[in-house]
């Protein structure tokens, strides 16, 4: 059952590994956020699979799931949105979140296309990609996608609690 006026929506891209967007789930429910699933994705979201895998509060996410990535632009109309990203160097806690905003993260794998990306830079420009700076490494490539949505939601409501942003 959707809420009413939720903190961020979460978008994910074609996620892959059910447990990342499982602990995404958990992590939704328990701050006022709308999860959105942009297929196609890697696994079963059915009511039988979500009770195998153990997710037995997966009642309580409020999910939206779309066709792809089309269909979600033409569903959801975002106002605002912000792309997580390793492909940037502006750290997310620059960014001036708002209630309401979408946060799009990809695919664990190879995050979203290059043609997301263009149109992220074309519809709200440059600053709208972000990331959470990391060491440079290349052995430390990426951090866990469930990290990083969780990490972008307390930076995201750290800020509207505060009215502290960049």
């Amino acid at each position: 059952m959707p809420m009413a006026d939720p903190i961020f929506h979460i978008v994910l891209l074609n996620p892959e590994i059910p447990n990342n967007t499982g602990n995404i789930g958990r992590t939704v429910a328990a701050t006022r956020c709308r999860l959105h699933i942009v297929r196609p994705i890697s696994f079963d979201m059915s009511e039988k699979a979500l009770r195998r895998a153990g997710l037995d509060y997966w009642h309580l996410v409020d999910c939206v799931e779309h066709e792809d990535w089309d269909t979600f632009l033409e569903t959801e109309k975002p106002r605002r949105l912000w792309l997580y990203t390793t492909k940037t160097d502006k750290p997310h806690w620059e960014a001036d979140f708002q209630s309401g905003d979408y946060l799009l993260f990809g695919r664990e794998t190879k995050g979203v296309p290059a043609e997301v990306h263009d149109w992220i830079v074309n519809t709200w420009g440059e600053e709208h990609r972000l990331t959470l700076p990391m060491i440079e490494d290349p052995r430390a490539r990426s951090l866990n996608l469930s990290t990083v949505v969780c990490a972008a939601i307390f930076e995201g409501m750290r800020q509207i609690q505060t009215g502290e942003t960049k």
